[in-house]
């Protein structure tokens, strides 16, 4: 496969210092050589850098960095759009807010190809607060309601050309949801599976349904993989750690469905923020997952008809 990797060191979308050096951790941690020794053509794009951030305010007094966070998202994505042209774009963040500029770039792109974008939300958290709802003010938490066209964005960040369809958005592994958004996710029709869903019915159930959507759509894939979907015991390198994440075998097995679905299409990796790492363990386990997701495997496991 074709890949290009993009940097996103943003960190003003949360309140924690470090994120800016995720994707330098990430390179150190080895994530083009792994992917190219699994026979990918890789292509490292460097790192975005944001326009001029236009001065403005919001009637929601908690709303922070509001003007660097729409410059972010104007300069991901248009890179993202750009990197999905007839390859796989990974994006290295970075914190959350940059899948406002993410996904705002690959939805264009699977608009102009005709073809639905879904969306598999990998976090702890939904991200589905508005500029209104939000009151931590940390705008890592309205991507995914800002690219599915939740009113409120009109005027303080870019105005989209395409947004994604919440009813294709597939939330796993939450674990730490406001009330604004359980009302939002619930009305706007997202599929939301938490952490109970996953102990009950296990995570290669939940995954395999939402797949089998996605094959019979004909549809784009965007996995967007925050490094607080999983334990902190095994992923401490993140500021919003939630305890009873994923674990080690879960994540692996996630990321092995998806590279045998052959559906995914672009790919963030975000959050990590290696000032809260111990000796690059979360950063080693991230791109460990990323290989997984790109086709390492244990052992082959044929196709066989009996």
């Amino acid at each position: 496969m074709r890949c290009r990797i993009i940097g996103a060191p943003v960190q003003e979308g949360n309140s924690y210092p470090g994120c800016d050096m995720g994707p330098s951790s990430l390179r150190a941690a080895g994530i083009v050589s792994t992917l190219r020794q699994l026979g990918h053509d890789v292509e490292d794009l460097g790192v975005v850098v944001p326009g001029p951030a236009r001065p403005q305010a919001h009637g929601n007094a908690a709303v922070k960095a509001l003007p660097e966070i729409s410059a972010w998202t104007a300069a991901i994505s248009e890179a993202a759009f750009r990197a999905s042209d007839e390859a796989m774009p990974i994006f290295l963040g970075g914190d959350h807010s940059m899948a406002a500029g993410t996904l705002s770039g690959v939805v264009q792109r699977a608009a102009e190809l005709k073809r639905p974008l879904f969306v598999l939300w990998l976090d702890a958290h939904p991200d589905f607060h508005t500029l209104d709802t939000t009151e931590s003010g940390n705008l890592h938490g309205v991507p995914l309601a800002y690219a599915t066209g939740l009113p409120g964005f009109e005027g303080y960040f870019p105005e989209l050309a395409a947004t994604v369809d919440p009813k294709h958005v597939c939330t796993l592994g939450l674990r730490s949801v406001d009330p604004a958004e359980r009302r939002a996710l619930s009305e706007a029709g997202v599929t939301v599976h938490d952490m109970r869903a996953i102990d009950e019915h296990g995570i290669g159930t939940l995954l395999r349904a939402f797949l089998d959507r996605v094959a019979k759509a004909n549809g784009m894939l965007h996995v967007s993989l925050d490094v607080d979907f999983l334990d902190p015991s095994i992923a401490p390198a993140v500021g919003t750690t939630v305890p009873g994440g994923a674990t080690f075998r879960e994540a692996h097995l996630a990321m092995e469905m998806l590279s045998d679905s052959g559906l995914v299409t672009s790919l963030d990796i975000v959050e990590l923020n290696p000032f809260l790492d111990e000796r690059g363990r979360t950063a080693i386990l991230l791109v460990d997952l990323a290989a997984s997701l790109m086709g390492r495997r244990i052992m082959d496991r044929p196709t066989r008809s009996f």
